[in-house]
């Protein structure tokens, strides 16, 4: 979802929170998600602990609450109620042991481990707490959208997430177009392995529970996956979402978000796949991702099992999820488009085994503004599904996402072709924005991968009159003129 499409109540809500903390001292980013995070937990924990304590009630059941005994004051209605010292010393001793709550996941023990409270004016912090609190993360009927995911995506772009090793956030409407394209289903194994803030792994998820539920349910503006068995939902919550990431602030930042959408049980780790060995060689069905750029690796430190002789991150991520997808299983990848024509052995060794061992679904090249503000670096998506070999490749251009190419990145409907692509995935034809290379084509010109390659010379057609025509207007001028000089003849 483009930011533009966000409720604009939730985004003066996240601009407050942001004011606030910046004018109370809190002028690190990370720090600011940090916080913001640690205490929408709070409120959604609470409202969760309720949510459950009505179920029971209405059942008939007995239902102990996690906020009971030493740890009653941990609860969301009793932090909002307090201010000055008072809130920030509760919150202080609260944000200590938030590793020690009940029925906490290992997920987010290791989340809460080292919290600690950082907002340390008091003002600013009642005032954060109390924006917090006037929100209703389960008012569907006011916001019609996901409130905590929506908050949070905001508060994630408002900041500018941005790491050192060319990480930079893929933006929403671009995940969701490479999501429907992949078409996750509900048995899939998924792994994002240069993960950031889990935005793949979430729109998978979505999707997943989007495709799986009923009209009825639909209708009411719920994707509650309603048609998936207990045993899937099951499979979803625990198994499915895999995601690494070695950047130890950013996985904080991903867990939460995997939090704050349900998905508390998720295999989100602290890893460096390219340099740290695995315990276990797991294979995946689907492996999405976004991977840095910038980067290079001592090659030293590379695992020897990726077998590919460069310290360029890009082409080390795309081999190392070629290496990790079981065979049928697909793959989305964001890539610089240098991945794509670069001439190193190691560039061209990726693309043969692309070509010569994957089935290519398609390339599709993405306009160089589409990450600004970020970076303005040309890249594209490269589709494909391990096993086989490309025997036609289809490529799209995109033009334009719906939103300018500038720094500031408006709305801009008219220009937009990335909104036709799932369509025009579908049935693969050729058109002005869309084209074919055969393998033969592909391997003449050294495995380059370029859509810009293949793309069509279009010549402009001329129309040319008849010659017997233009033959009869020249009789006809020279007739005319040779009576001009004739009548001019006479006179003299």
């Amino acid at each position: 979802m483009p930011l533009h499409f966000i409720n604009s109540d939730i985004k003066q809500k996240v601009d407050r929170i942001m004011d606030e903390l910046f004018a109370g001292g809190v002028n690190n980013p990370m720090t600011a998600i940090e916080q913001i995070s640690y205490l929408m937990f709070l409120k959604s924990l609470t409202e969760l602990d309720e949510h459950q304590q009505k179920i029971a009630e209405l059942s008939g059941k007995k239902y102990e609450s996690i906020f009971n005994g030493k740890i009653s004051k941990f609860g969301w209605r009793v932090l909002s109620r307090l201010s000055g010292d008072e809130l920030y010393n509760t919150l202080t001793e609260v944000f200590e042991h938030l590793h020690e709550l009940p029925n906490l996941t290992q997920t987010g023990k290791t989340l809460f481990r080292q919290a600690h409270l950082k907002i340390y004016n008091r003002p600013t912090l009642k005032s954060v707490v109390s924006i917090i609190d006037g929100t209703d993360f389960n008012n569907t009927e006011k916001y019609d959208t996901d409130v905590k995911g929506d908050m949070y995506e905001y508060l994630l772009n408002r900041i500018a997430v941005s790491g050192t090793n060319g990480q930079f956030r893929t933006p929403r409407h671009i995940i969701k177009t490479m999501i429907e394209l992949v078409k996750p289903k509900p048995s899939d194994l998924i792994l994002d392995p240069a993960c950031g803030t889990a935005g793949f792994l979430i729109e998978a998820y979505k999707y997943i529970l989007r495709a799986n539920t009923s009209e009825e349910e639909a209708a009411r503006g719920h994707d509650t996956g309603d048609k998936l068995t207990q045993a899937q939902h099951e499979f979803l919550r625990t198994k499915a979402i895999n995601g690494f990431d070695n950047d130890a602030d950013m996985i904080k930042v991903a867990i939460m978000n995997l939090y704050l959408h349900d998905l508390s049980q998720s295999n989100v780790l602290n890893f460096d796949p390219l340099t740290l060995p695995e315990e276990k060689k797991r294979k995946y069905d689907l492996v999405l991702a976004n991977p840095p750029f910038a980067g290079t690796i001592n090659p030293e430190a590379i695992q020897e099992d990726i077998g590919l002789n460069t310290p360029k991150t890009e082409l080390l991520f795309l081999k190392y999820m070629y290496d990790h997808l079981v065979d049928g299983g697909r793959s989305a990848v964001i890539v610089p488009e240098g991945v794509l024509f670069g001439s190193t052995g190691a560039h061209k060794k990726m693309r043969e085994l692309l070509v010569d061992t994957c089935k290519i679904d398609a390339v599709v090249s993405l306009p160089s503004g589409v990450f600004k503000p970020y970076a303005g670096v040309k890249t594209a998506i490269i589709f494909y599904t391990k096993g086989g070999k490309t025997e036609k490749a289809w490529f799209y251009e995109v033009t334009g996402d719906g939103l300018t190419l500038d720094d500031k990145r408006q709305p801009d409907e008219k220009n937009n072709n990335l909104k036709d692509l799932p369509t025009a995935y579908e049935k693969k034809e050729a058109s002005p924005c869309s084209w074919f290379a055969t393998r033969e084509q592909i391997i003449t010109e050294d495995y380059n991968l370029t859509a810009s390659r293949y793309k069509p010379v279009t010549v402009d057609s001329i129309s040319l009159r008849d010659p017997k025509e233009i033959i009869a207007e020249v009789q006809k001028l020279e007739t005319e003129i040779a009576d001009g000089l004739k009548k001019l003849n006479n006179k003299i």
